[in-house]
């Protein structure tokens, strides 16, 4: 294998790896929510394995290669995750199992949530998904359904603010919150 090849732009990456992220969120937090009948995690499966595992991992390395540490880090850690939870979905563990591995990998959504330099969005997707592992390890350890619905809101909204940073980021489109985008009021 030549290593002069490139691995990409780095920012083609980026997008795409935040796309996989935002819409393997948005379909595992919809499916915890059961807002669409016949609907439930379950079904989210293939997506976790395929989209936000494996393609999630191999986006990572591909960071890693082009120098960007954080995304490289953000996209393998949680591509481990996504395969790891498609894997074990349906399989019989104990609830203080199922709630400690969703503990451990809200630890590294936290770490992500802090390191995030790159704004808002960013800090904001993993601080949603920080806060839904969370809800969803709680729920588990209590044996509550009302928290594991409420976790998968709040990775269904993350799910979609990942999903419009990488839309607004191939198109263009603004994602400042701030009046830095606003043009000034013409004088009277």
């Amino acid at each position: 294998m030549d290593n002069d090849v490139s691995a990409g732009s780095t920012a083609t990456t980026s997008t795409l790896g935040n796309l996989a992220l935002g819409l393997t969120l948005l379909a595992f937090g919809i499916g915890h929510t059961g807002v669409i009948d016949g609907v439930s995690a379950a079904n989210s499966v293939l997506l976790a394995m395929y989209v936000g595992g494996v393609a999630l991992f191999l986006l990572g390395l591909l960071e890693y290669r082009g120098g960007n540490g954080f995304n490289g880090t953000a996209f393998a850690g949680l591509g481990i995750f996504w395969f790891t939870w498609a894997k074990g979905a349906g399989a019989t563990v104990s609830d203080e199992a199922a709630g400690t591995f969703l503990v451990l990998f809200a630890l590294l959504a936290l770490t992500l949530t802090v390191a995030a330099s790159s704004g808002l969005f960013s800090q904001g997707v993993y601080a949603l998904l920080t806060l839904s592992l969370l809800l969803l390890a709680i729920g588990a350890f209590a044996d509550s359904g009302g928290l594991a619905k409420a976790g998968g809101w709040v990775a269904a909204v993350s799910g979609l603010l990942g999903w419009y940073g990488a839309t607004a980021a191939l198109a263009k489109w603004p994602m400042s919150l701030g009046r830095a985008g606003r043009s000034a009021p013409a004088a009277g």
